[in-house]
């Protein structure tokens, strides 16, 4: 008895390993590809819930999906709504490794054809690199995920009696609902939810419990995965709390819905499959998914603000700090950094526009003053503690572009506080119409400081400045040589236009960065901004 329970915890502990080996290699091939995708093609929650069913497919990964969508919601390339397509798609992906037991861990003698290609793995591991290391850890998960499956068929045969003590011979509600706790308890332990369907079809396989009883196992296990979007509230930033917050409802209310219709639904997939208990198992698994996605879609904006309410905005006129989870996936890091950062230029380029505005007051920048400098120090931090793989240049122009970009806009913020400067170029009607078109110019980049195009209009405006400054600060020195102004007068006016001068170029450059950290692919040298 007691070594049957230890040759299925055995098993399962390989069957883990095996899957983490896979989706990191998965994840590794597969992680540009599938992340320009899931951008591109989510443009509603229907669209986002078929991206994140393919994505969680090929990386065999909802976790990993997870963070991506995070990190476009943070960067806003993604709105919440769409987001939580996503989600809900991801639910549905991750029902495919039940799929790849059942059709071919249960159907073929996979563990005798996996020594071979273990030591295949080994091999291309230790000797090959870049994408054939990857190819080896790719081998070697799937090869552990059958040789742990083999071992928890093994050793469930002896499993029978523990199982009696959690679901009574007689199958009753009960029963079943304590075996959905146990599901969600299993899961929470083992932070697998594919590995705690791969026990469930062995124990189904075994008779250890029977086919309505798995169900509620299983149903407690895609309950019990949304442990991990729970320990992400903790400290997390608000879009990741409202992602979690929208994910650990989805699968509550999914699974609950589905524990109501096991007695119906079950035996009647059993039939249909010929009393294939564990192909009944896995359907059901995805179909009552499906079935969530379906019934939620079209419900999709009223449930995003339902979560919105319960994970309201903290009120803060500039954007959270970005997530430190997000940064074990550098992409996903660069995306939420950007998106901090474009929050921080929309407020900054909103409040700097409405001061130079004819008759603009400073209340914006007043409001900026305890914020701004916290927030470009802490954003950052953040962006140096982005660790990008040997190799990958476009992550690495993103993350020089995102450090140069937070330089000009901690340079821009410098000019704001010189009040005297900015009052001037308000007050002086020489000065105010070039103030003014600055400022205008400024209000329009807010609403999209990262998006094409927008540094050559500023840099239109900016040389347009630059002429214009030139000829004031000619005018000004010989109304001092002509005695029509003091010296201190025309200091002071000096100063302001090239203060005036030293902003625009900053805004153009802050523009420029911010299109550069949102490409894919590195642009050419010749396209970077030239040096400060």
């Amino acid at each position: 008895m007691t070594g049957d329970i230890l040759t299925l915890l055995g098993g399962t502990g390989m069957f883990l390993l095996g899957m983490q080996l896979m989706t990191g290699a998965l994840a590794d091939i597969a992680s540009r590809q599938t992340r320009a995708v899931l951008r591109r093609v989510t443009t509603s929650p229907l669209t986002g819930a078929v991206a994140g069913a393919v994505t969680t497919a090929l990386i065999q990964s909802s976790s990993a999906t997870l963070v991506m969508t995070i990190g476009f919601v943070g960067a806003g390339l993604l709105s919440f709504p769409q987001a939580m397509g996503v989600v809900f798609g991801a639910n549905v992906g991750t029902t495919i490794t039940g799929w790849m037991v059942v059709l071919l861990g249960f159907k073929l003698d996979l563990a005798r054809v996996a020594l071979p290609l273990l030591f295949a793995a080994g091999l291309l591991s230790v000797m090959g690199r870049g994408a054939w290391g990857r190819t080896g850890s790719l081998l070697a998960g799937f090869s552990l995920i059958f040789l742990g499956l083999d071992m928890m068929q093994d050793g469930a045969a002896g499993f029978h009696d523990v199982m009696l003590s959690f679901a009574p011979t007689a199958d009753t509600l009960w029963g079943r609902f304590r075996l959905l706790l146990l599901g969600v308890a299993v899961t929470v332990v083992i932070q697998s939810s594919s590995a705690g369907v791969a026990a469930t079809l062995v124990l189904l396989g075994s008779g250890a419990i029977g086919l309505p009883q798995a169900a509620a196992m299983v149903i407690g296990m895609d309950i019990g995965t949304t442990f991990k979007s729970v320990l992400a509230t903790l400290g997390g930033s608000r879009d990741m709390r409202r992602t979690a917050m929208a994910h650990v409802a989805y699968n509550v209310v999914t699974g609950l819905a589905a524990f109501a219709v096991v007695t119906t639904a079950v035996p009647a997939l059993s039939r249909a499959l010929g009393g294939d208990g564990p192909a009944a198992l896995v359907a059901f698994h995805t179909l009552f998914n499906l079935m969530g996605v379906v019934l939620l879609l079209p419900f999709t904006a009223t449930f995003a603000r339902l979560i919105e309410w319960l994970v309201p905005g903290s009120g803060a006129v500039l954007g959270e700090p970005p997530d430190r989870r997000l940064l074990a996936d550098a992409p996903a890091a660069l995306d939420a950094a950007r998106g901090a950062s474009d929050a921080d230029a929309t407020a900054l380029f909103a409040a700097l526009g409405a001061r130079l505005a004819p008759g603009g007051t400073d209340a914006g920048l007043a409001e900026l003053a305890p914020l701004m400098r916290p927030a470009l120090e802490d954003l950052g931090t953040y962006v140096t503690r982005i660790a990008v793989p040997e190799g990958q240049a476009a992550p690495l122009a993103r993350r020089t572009a995102l450090l140069h970009r937070i330089d000009h806009l901690n340079r821009l913020w410098h000019r704001t506080r010189q009040d005297g400067r900015i009052a001037l170029l308000t007050s002086d009607p020489e000065l105010g119409r070039a103030a003014a078109v600055f400022g205008m110019a400024l209000r329009h980049a807010a609403a999209a400081p990262s998006a094409e195009g927008q540094h050559r209009r500023m840099n239109r405006i900016a040389r347009l400045i630059g002429a214009r400054a030139l000829r004031l600060r000619r005018a000004a020195l010989l109304r001092e040589d002509a005695g029509l102004a003091s010296t201190v007068a025309v200091f002071a006016q000096t100063d302001a236009i090239r203060s005036l001068e030293r902003m625009a170029r900053h805004a153009e450059r802050i523009l420029h960065y911010g299109e550069i950290a949102a490409m894919d692919v590195p642009p050419p040298e010749a396209e970077w901004p030239e040096a400060a």
